[in-house]
């Protein structure tokens, strides 16, 4: 039987541990969720297009993408997403429609409690 060892990617090791860092500090349990998906193995890693995010954006709420963020689909409001990775075509489209494509760090330096957070996945 295989041995589950989590993500090789040290990039992404880190991120996770400043993520679980993060929610015991502020008693923020949003951060530990988006840490758990993001301990998924490759093969199931969440990825998520413009569309979705479109339908499911609520005003002045943070989205996270605890993935990758995918171009396809219609974008028309300007939100704000973090997630691990964007696609070249979804950063370009969310700047364009008025909103702003950052890193998952900067989410958490932005809104460290995460009252203002939307997981999307």
């Amino acid at each position: 039987m295989a041995r589950r060892t989590g993500p090789t990617n040290p990039v992404l090791r880190k991120l996770i541990n400043l993520l679980e860092k993060q929610s015991r500090e502020n008693n923020a349990p949003v951060w530990a969720a988006i840490a758990e998906k993001l301990r998924y193995p490759r093969r199931r890693r969440i990825e998520v297009n413009l569309g979705k995010i479109n339908k499911l954006y609520k005003e002045d709420k943070l989205i996270v993408v605890p993935g990758k963020v995918l171009g396809d689909g219609k974008l028309d409001k300007p939100v704000k997403v973090a997630a691990f990775k964007f696609s070249t075509s979804a950063s370009k489209r969310i700047e364009e429609a008025g909103g702003k494509a950052m890193r998952i760090e900067e989410a958490m330096r932005l809104d460290p409690k995460g009252s203002n957070v939307i997981i999307v996945a």
